[in-house]
């Protein structure tokens, strides 16, 4: 095996290759066009109309086989519409690279996703995404954005011998990473692939509908048989008597309320289209119609995901202007700004200083600098990130204390200090004479049609869930902002410590409303312990980490 500097040699790959050790990821398992075509063409009332077709062209009266129009209407709806959804569930991708960076021989290389082997070296650097499961061989600031995955939304930072999946993206520094889990045995494809797999919904309607025509399929044949033999004795002719028989069984097939149920369906389908969402088959709007449990995910569905600034609380005899122009010239120094940045910028003013020098924010300090000239007196340095690295030791016990408050409140908090350090020290290292200058609040941007829907949704009678990878006083904090009741801190439950026991885990579900650390298979027992206490449960949410409890939810 190559080492961490030079990589797999030709020979390695080559010999991976051969023996199929390839990051080859099979079609996706969604429903075939003959499994499609199966169950919406040899239907029971098909089944029934079909055989009374042949019947009567036997007899030689095809005018009066106008009824097969029953059997392509309820065989076309169906599956037009199952194509329509069968199309969109196999567009469903986690992996979106459509190279990977490999390094062999010594050498860096672009390669489709599909030609990485196992034990690759893989380079990393802003931006990329992870293409197969790995371990990390080397990292430089490497930050990863795992939301698509866990619903977590801050980064997470990455070190030698952490374990990187497939599917999340570099949002910071760079590294190397061994490959550990390719093909289907990566996070990614396993995810993808149970997301995938076709389930009929379960339909009430349709299942009683078919309860009445498998009775028919018993009633109908004697009956048919003993009018055929008085209709032979009858009529003149054996044609005649066939003719009068199909017409009595045609009439005793309800064939009128199969259409009536298909083209209700399909109304209600149109009707969800123009408001651009998918039903993935026809019996979907029935369902819809029964919901009364409802499962959200924040990011995404509540919130923007995008954070917003909230304010700030100046320390000590500080005044609030003085903290604003310091934060607002911070924001605006960065050349790159990462989205906390961006969103303080956008708020607070930049005074105009002069920038004499700037030190980016990294997750690995977990803080950002930037020294300014500000036209009166001595340069000015000020540092903005995490209050637990810039406070000083031992000192401003109020400051920690407000931190921990607003913490449990849901709320992103950073500090602000201001200090001297001569312009020849080493800007990475932080000075001891830090004054705290101010609290920087964060949130999280509440969609602004958020409060109002869901508002419509309580008043329907429907019992809200919100289920999150996302810190529970966070998912707590927006689910409160959003109006959703019982969304209060205390009562944010941190999933880590749900049972896992169905039983157990719905007696949980049924005594609170908000989850954090939520992970995507807790997600899918969630849907599924539910639906164990008889409850007709809608999923919605936007990341790859929603998907199994999507596919498991009854909408």
């Amino acid at each position: 095996m190559g080492d961490h500097q030079t990589g797999l040699t030709a020979a390695e790959v080559a010999e991976r290759r051969a023996e199929g050790r390839v990051n080859d990821v099979p079609d996706a398992p969604v429903r075939t066009t003959s499994e499609i075509l199966r169950a919406n063409v040899l239907t029971p009332v098909n089944g029934i109309m079909g055989s009374l077709l042949v019947l009567i062209l036997a007899a030689g009266f095809p005018g009066d086989a106008l009824f097969a129009g029953v059997i392509i209407s309820n065989s076309l709806i169906g599956t037009i519409q199952e194509f329509r959804a069968r199309k969109a569930l196999a567009a469903l991708a986690v992996l979106s690279a459509p190279k990977a960076r490999v390094v062999r021989d010594g050498a860096t290389i672009d390669v489709g996703v599909s030609e990485v082997v196992a034990d690759e070296l893989l380079e990393l650097r802003p931006g990329d995404q992870v293409v197969v499961d790995g371990k990390v061989a080397t990292a430089a600031g490497l930050e990863v954005d795992e939301s698509l995955l866990t619903g977590e939304s801050d980064p997470v930072d990455k070190n030698d011998g952490d374990v990187v999946l497939s599917g999340s993206f570099v949002v910071a520094g760079s590294g190397r990473y061994i490959a550990t889990a390719i093909g289907t045995g990566s996070y990614a494809a396993n995810l993808a692939e149970e997301a995938r797999r076709f389930d009929l919904a379960n339909s009430e309607l349709r299942s009683g509908v078919d309860k009445v025509l498998r009775w028919l399929t018993l009633i109908i044949p004697p009956a048919a048989g003993l009018l055929l033999l008085r209709l032979l004795v009858t009529e003149d002719r054996w044609q005649d008597a066939l003719r009068g028989t199909v017409a009595a069984a045609v009439a005793m097939v309800p064939d009128g309320l199969v259409l009536l149920t298909s083209l209700s369906f399909i109304v209600g389908v149109v009707a969800l289209a123009r408001r651009r969402a998918l039903a993935r088959e026809l019996a979907s709007i029935e369902l819809l119609a029964r919901v009364d449990t409802l499962c959200l995910d924040k990011t995404g569905t509540i919130t923007t995901g995008e954070i917003a600034y909230a304010g700030l609380e100046a320390l000590g005899s500080i005044t609030d202007s003085d903290a604003a122009a310091a934060v607002g010239a911070l924001a605006a120094s960065d050349p790159s700004p990462n989205p906390t940045l961006t969103a303080i910028a956008s708020s607070l003013t930049d005074p105009g200083w002069g920038v004499v020098e700037t030190m980016p924010f990294s997750s690995s300090r977990k803080w950002a600098s930037a020294r300014f000239e500000t036209g009166n007196g001595p340069t000015r340095l000020y540092h903005l990130g995490a209050p637990d690295v810039l406070l000083p030791e031992g000192e401003w016990s109020t400051a920690r204390n407000r931190v921990a408050e607003l913490a449990d409140e849901g709320r992103r908090v950073l500090l602000a200090t201001q200090s001297t350090q001569e312009p020849d020290a080493n800007p990475e290292e932080l000075p001891a004479n830090r004054l705290p200058l101010c609290l920087v609040l964060l949130e999280d941007t509440v969609k602004a049609e958020a409060p109002e829907i869901l508002a419509w949704f309580a008043d329907q009678g429907l019992d809200i869930k919100v289920i999150s990878g996302d810190h529970p006083a966070t998912v707590a904090a927006a689910a409160r902002r959003a109006g959703i009741a019982g969304a209060g801190s205390d009562a944010a439950v941190d999933a880590r410590n749900l049972p896992e026991n169905p039983e157990e885990l719905a007696d949980a579900l049924a005594e609170s409303v908000v989850f954090g650390r939520v992970t995507p298979h807790q997600k899918q027992a969630m849907v599924g312990a539910l639906q164990a206490r008889g409850r007709t449960v809608a999923m919605t949410g936007d990341g790859v980490n929603d998907v199994l409890a999507l596919k498991d939810a009854d909408m």
